[in-house]
């Protein structure tokens, strides 16, 4: 396994995702303070309008997800829809540019931003499960996850250096929405470069076994999830109980500056949390190619349960433990994200690769939903109570895990 290299087609990939994450991230942290900004008259409908906004953005768009996947896996077709969802994402950053009419156009924005992701991810995902043998799986979503988690650490310190230069001392947010308008625009072009490199990617074709086949038979992806492996389908309900309790992180960048921290105090602390997960993504996906993906991501829900929770306890006295807990957040991020994906890719059939991707994100996201809306209206009651809630929601994920899936599918 030590002498396999990456394939082309996933450092191409890797290098879409490092310049989207850059232009992204450039823009997260500061959503939830532009958001307070347009809502100064009316602060305390801010956690609800912010769960709304994350709610519907994540959920909505992520219906396409499974679709994008199931279309995918019919076409035998994966670049260029990527590149149309890509493309989506890039161009949906100028709909913030319109702010000032409305905190609604914060949420169209989001939107279609994720629409483009529903429509990229599950093709994505597929091409690059198909550009490497089942082995690697872990090592190939690790460095995907790793270039998308340094765009997003580049793109937070870039970030970080335009908000100083912008910041109001008094209020600790930036000095007008104009301020915020130069920076929405600045993160339109790291976006458009990442494109650039998937024109380069290459198509694979696909080789389906037809030994289990009736002559004159075409294997057909499956929209119906019943159909797939048990554990699949175990791993596919623990991951709604889990996304339940786990809201945006707009809510933990709005606890820590709820906490009495600056804006730009706050995007260094999401700065070590996406350094953390940028270093060891690679380390845990190729980890999970040797000791299993379950008893990974078991550990990985274990330790979110643990730091999301503290989120929920800490208080203003004690704010400098933040820093300390954004790195462990970022652990927990590269303890499951780029796994869970090898998870999927390793069990689900391959003739419904894209599909069970795609009903993987969607679930995920579908559920966001309600898990935002829960999170604004807890928060606005009590701020730590979504995180406590959070880490109860995992701990049964992990129990829901250990029981019922009962093998390891990097050995299937």
């Amino acid at each position: 396994m030590k002498n396999q290299k990456m394939e082309r087609n996933v450092v191409l990939m890797g290098f879409t995702s490092f310049f989207t994450d850059v232009s992204s991230e450039m823009i997260y942290p500061i959503l939830q303070a532009f958001v307070k900004m347009i809502m100064a008259a009316n602060t305390a409908m801010l956690g609800p309008v912010l769960g709304i906004i994350e709610g519907i953005a994540e959920s909505t768009a992520s219906l396409l997800k499974v679709f994008s996947g199931y279309y995918s896996d019919q076409l035998k077709k994966r670049k260029a829809i990527t590149i149309a969802g890509y493309s989506t994402s890039a161009l949906a950053k100028f709909l913030l540019l319109l702010c000032s009419v409305g905190w609604y156009f914060v949420m169209f924005a989001r939107f279609f931003d994720r629409v483009g992701k529903g429509i990229r991810s599950a093709p994505r995902d597929a091409l690059i499960s198909e550009s490497v043998p089942k082995e690697i799986h872990g090592r190939a979503f690790g460095f995907q996850r790793g270039m998308d988690f340094a765009g997003a650490t580049l793109g937070a310190l870039i970030c970080f250096f335009l908000v100083r230069q912008y910041l109001d001392p008094v209020t600790g947010n930036l000095k007008d929405i104009y301020s915020f308008y130069k920076l929405f625009l600045i993160s339109i072009v790291p976006g458009l470069i990442g494109i650039v490199f998937l024109f380069f990617v290459k198509e694979r074709k696909h080789k389906i076994s037809s030994s289990r086949l009736e002559p004159g038979k075409k294997l057909k992806p499956s929209l119906n999830f019943r159909q797939y492996d048990r554990n699949l389908q175990i791993f596919f309900l623990a991951q709604f109980v889990f996304t339940l309790g786990n809201s945006s992180n707009q809510f933990l960048l709005l606890r820590s500056m709820s906490l009495g921290y600056a804006l730009s105090t706050v995007i260094i602390m999401y700065l070590i949390f996406n350094m953390t997960a940028s270093l060891l993504s690679p380390v845990f996906g190729s980890l999970s190619d040797r000791i299993g993906r379950k008893k990974l991501l078991m550990a990985g829900y274990g330790l979110y349960a643990v730091v999301y929770s503290a989120f929920g306890f800490i208080t203003p006295g004690s704010n400098r433990l933040l820093f300390g807990l954004w790195l462990i957040y970022g652990i927990y991020y590269a303890m499951t994200e780029g796994v869970e994906k090898a998870f999927v890719a390793d069990i689900a059939p391959k003739e419904s690769k894209a599909t069970a991707l795609g009903f993987h994100q969607t679930i995920v996201g579908v559920t966001l939903l309600p898990a935002s809306i829960i999170a604004g209206i807890l928060f606005s009651f009590l701020p730590g109570a979504p995180f406590l809630f959070g880490g109860g929601m995992a701990l049964i994920t992990v129990v829901i895990m250990g029981i019922f899936i009962r093998k390891d599918s990097v050995t299937i």
